[in-house]
């Protein structure tokens, strides 16, 4: 009898293993509509073929957030690395205890692996797209400490934010790398929905997502107003009723247009729902929020940069 997976199922996929042939006459069948197949490594075993010798999976987290810094996971692997742990997804498809689980195993696969920051201040100061780079880069400047510089970046999205642009960044100070071919960057590949397709993409998001979601727990016990242990520093509904009646704090990211503090566009009407209590309206403000911070990135991009760099 043959086992049937529901809508939006993973299906394991063995890298190291060959499939084996269709029986005559028949024809090999796709995937079901609304099922996913688990990350592989396909796409980094390419780049491995045409020379790479250690290839990186690279993601963000944190940066629409109001408040804490920007993360960057990094992962790498290299021709002997065999298929990642089972589980493994974007880690934005997968339970807080599901990621909390993976992490053990996450930190044995592969050659290494980091998570490097920028702060809320860093952010501030030379911009989301800067401090998305800074943090990186650092996360590069710890994995080529034990195992030398990485050769290529794979990067979710369609826009390389890792690479300094040619004119550099006014504002940004200096990489806090000194390792030989970490502060020159090595070559990136953009691939939208990485994280859904590409292993060390998927890790490095579970990885930077839990590090991130435990500093912003940490921090919520010395500013509990805001609900970081559980909003992790987004807009949700509130956090956005606690920057009105509070303000915000050192840590927050104080040069955006932060929702419920004075010259936030909407302010009168979010005020009138903080003082009627009405719920719906103070989500419809953090998905605001949210949405702004988008926009934000998305006029800082500039427009893509282009399938590889």
């Amino acid at each position: 009898m043959t086992d049937l997976l529901e809508p939006g199922a993973l299906v394991p996929t063995d890298d190291d293993a060959t499939a084996p042939a269709p029986a005559r006459g028949r024809s090999a069948v796709p995937p079901a509509r609304g099922i996913r197949t688990a990350p592989h490594l396909r796409h980094e075993r390419v780049l491995l073929r045409e020379g790479a010798r250690l290839v990186a999976g690279m993601d963000e987290v944190g940066r629409g957030s109001l408040a804490g810094p920007v993360s960057v996971g990094v992962v790498v692997i290299d021709a002997s690395t065999r298929s990642a742990p089972q589980g493994v997804a974007d880690s934005k498809l997968l339970t807080a205890a599901a990621r909390q689980a993976l992490v053990p195993r996450l930190r044995r696969w592969g050659l290494a692996r980091a998570v490097g920051h920028a702060s809320a201040a860093e952010i501030d100061e030379i911009g989301i797209i800067a401090a998305l780079r800074l943090a990186g880069t650092r996360a590069l400047s710890v994995v080529a400490a034990s195992v030398g510089p990485v050769d290529v970046v794979l990067l979710d999205g369609s826009h390389d934010w890792l690479t300094a642009p040619a004119q550099g960044d006014l504002f940004a100070p200096e990489p806090d790398v000194g390792l030989d071919g970490v502060a020159s960057g090595p070559r990136v590949v953009t691939r939208v929905k990485a994280d859904r397709t590409c292993a060390t993409v998927a890790a490095a998001s579970v990885l930077a997502k839990c590090e991130r979601d435990g500093l912003m727990a940490e921090l919520a016990g010395t500013h509990p107003h805001y609900g970081w242990d559980e909003n992790k520093g987004y807009a949700s509904p509130g956090h956005v009723a606690a920057l009105h009646d509070h303000g915000p704090c050192e840590l927050h990211r104080r040069s955006w247009r932060l929702p419920g503090i004075g010259g936030w566009p909407g302010g009168d009407e979010l005020a009138a729902a903080l003082a009627a209590g009405d719920d719906a309206a103070l989500l419809l403000a953090a998905e605001g929020a949210e949405l702004a911070a988008d926009d934000e990135f998305d006029a800082l991009e500039g427009g893509s940069l282009g399938e590889a760099r």
